[in-house]
Formats: structure tokens, sequence, C-alpha cells
């Protein structure tokens, strides 16, 4: 049988394997930072999946930058050489792509993990937050603090130093963390942006910053490197982030380069989602249409065979596993089944899985 969900797709300069991305899902167990025996076997585990792509997770181009104080960093040496440790070690046990989703939290930064809830104040290890308005997310969290043309730029420069280390790192492709609410989301929505000067107001002023960070992002890295975005298809709100902009923003970021777009939606403010199997799916469609961007969707996606019509369809070009993937690491390895696709997998594993998983020596 032939399997669209399994044929390469080239993204820039990157050949994936296949269409299946593991998504970048936080772990919340970084040390000042840095990767940790954590990050170890959870990418490794990735490694062995057969799955084409795995996207670290969110990670801070700065201290401010982190969701929470457990979370991934890559602002300094200490940061740079812990993630290349752990990139190392994943990387023994497959040639399965890594990319790295850098980004910003903004106004959504100094949380506390979400086991243990809440935010965590300066005085506690936490920090002011930033974002482009004094506009929190919603009762109870922090204000931000309005950025300045130097904090702006300051932003610009921290994205492009961490695209540096991870291109030294090792990292296939860099995702620039534009959805779900942080720091470059939120310049975009006008829900948390009020802003009256040139980053602010129309679309062309909100989509400013953004577009910064990938052109200096794209300068960092080698000319044939790929760099993507995931922004929000829509806010789910009135007010926000509509479906018209998000395919005006996919045309400003194919104009400059971009590889692919990885369209989300909502974490602007708290809104009622309608989530359901590929619920994001639509917007992601749309922009392949009238951008022709490469596109992967995201969102509940759990079935094999509904993954498989997405690609087939051509809806989107691959399809990003988040929950499905952490319930079932070895996912890929049953839609192959599932979709008679045979796949090469680790020796080891050779007598542990059916007849379809012939592996071959080597890595």
């Amino acid at each position: 049988m032939t399997s669209n969900l399994f044929t390469p797709l080239r993204l820039g300069s990157l050949e994936l394997p296949n269409r299946i991305v593991i998504s970048p899902m936080c772990q919340y167990s970084a040390e000042n930072g840095r990767a940790t025996d954590w990050h170890r076997q959870h990418w490794s585990s990735y490694a062995l999946s057969c799955a084409g792509l795995m996207m670290v997770e969110a990670t801070g181009v700065s201290p401010e930058g982190r969701i929470t104080p457990a979370c991934l960093g890559l602002w300094d040496d200490e940061t740079e050489e812990a993630m290349a440790s752990a990139l190392a070690f994943a990387r023994q046990f497959s040639d399965m792509p890594f990319g790295i989703q850098l980004g910003h939290a903004g106004r959504k930064a100094s949380t506390a993990r979400p086991w243990d809830g809440g935010h965590v104040p300066p005085e506690k290890g936490g920090w002011r937050v930033l974002g482009p308005s004094p506009v929190p997310f919603a009762e109870g969290w922090q204000t931000p603090l309005e950025l300045d043309e130097a904090g702006i730029q300051k932003v610009i420069d921290d994205f492009a130093a961490a695209a540096r280390r991870a291109v030294r790192i090792g990292f296939d492709t860099i995702e620039i963390h534009g959805a779900h609410g942080y720091l470059l989301s939120s310049f975009l929505s006008p829900l948390a942006n009020r802003r009256q000067d040139r980053w602010g107001g129309s679309l062309e002023n909100r989509m400013r910053l953004p577009l910064a960070v990938f052109e200096a992002v794209k300068a960092a890295c080698p000319p044939s490197y790929p760099v993507g975005m995931r922004f929000n298809g829509t806010d789910w709100l009135e007010g926000g982030i509509v479906p018209d902009e998000a395919v005006a923003l996919a045309r400003a970021l194919h104009e400059r380069g971009c590889a692919y777009v990885d369209v989300s939606s909502g974490g602007n403010a708290p809104a009622q989602i309608p989530v359901g199997p590929a619920y994001q799916l639509p917007f992601a469609s749309r922009i392949k249409r009238e951008v022709g961007i490469p596109v992967i969707t995201v969102g509940m996606i759990r079935s094999p065979l509904h993954a498989e019509g997405i690609i087939a369809t051509g809806e989107a070009d691959a399809v990003a596993l988040g929950r499905v993937a952490l319930n079932n690491p070895r996912w890929p390895w049953h839609a192959a089944e599932e979709l008679g696709v045979e796949l090469v997998v680790a020796p080891p594993y050779r007598f542990g899985a059916t007849r379809q998983y012939r592996p071959t020596f080597g890595r």
C-alpha cells in the first residue's frame, strides 16, 4: 500500500522522511534554563519513534522569555552546552531530524509549572513580564511592562543570538513561536496590542515585530537553513486575530523566505474554543491554498487514517502530534502498521515488533 503520510517532505533545504512531526511540548524540567536528564530520555524516546521530525519544546531566548522558571532556555554558554549534550545523546539512536522552537513568553511568563499552579512573583524566583501594552492576559495575571524601542530591539537581538546557538548545536530547523498569546503573538493580536506607534494599530504595524524577528533569525543562520514560524489562525474572540490576518502573515513570511508555517490558534485571551479532531485544520488548509507555503497542521489528530486523509487531500503538508505522541511515543509505528508501510527501526527492537518493522543495521 502507498501512504501519503509516509512520503518525504522538503522544508526548504531539509528533507523529512515522512510527514509526521512531534510537536514542541513543554516539559518544565530544566534547571536555570539548562536541559537535564529528563530531556535526554524524552528526546531519545522520540528519536526512536520513526517520526519525520521532532521539534524541541518552546525555548526561551532570554531568562525573562521563559514561560516558567523550569522551562528550557538558550541564552548563554551554559544553556547551549547543556542542550548540545542532550541532543548529542538523543542522536546516538537515530538519524531523525531535530528542530527547536525559539520563543519569548511575554506577558504569559513567570508562571508556575502546571502541576504547581499560579504565578511566580519576582521575590520567589519570578520576574517582571513584558508585553506590547500594559494589558494583563486575564484577571489575576501580572500587568506587563510595555516594551520600549530598546526593549523591542533586545528581543530581536535575543532571538538572533539564540538562533546562532541553535545552528551551532546542530538543530536541523528553527521554528519561531508566534502563537498562543506569547510575546510575538501578543504583538499580532489587537486583544493584547493597544499601541499607537509603529508597532501597533494596523495589521502592517502589528506584524512588524514577528517579521523583524524572522528576518533577524534568518540572517543569523546559513543561507539555505530552514526557518519556520508557528502562529495563530484565529484568536477565537471578537477583536482578535482573524483568518484573513493569518493569511496575510503567511504571505509576508513566504516572501521573506520562510520554509514552512505551523498553524495553531488561541491563547491571547481566555476563550471558548470548539475543540475537536483537527479543529485547526481549516486555518492551515486556507493558508496552503492561498499562499502555497508548506503548512503543518496541529490539533487533536489522533487517527492514522485521519492523518493520511489530511495529507492525501492536500489540506496540509504535515501533521504535528502533541498529546497523542505523549500518550504513545510509538504512534508512527502503529500508523505504519495500519497503513501497510514498512519502517526502518532500531535493530534492538527487531524481535519486539511485528514483521513489518524490518530494521536496517547501523545507527
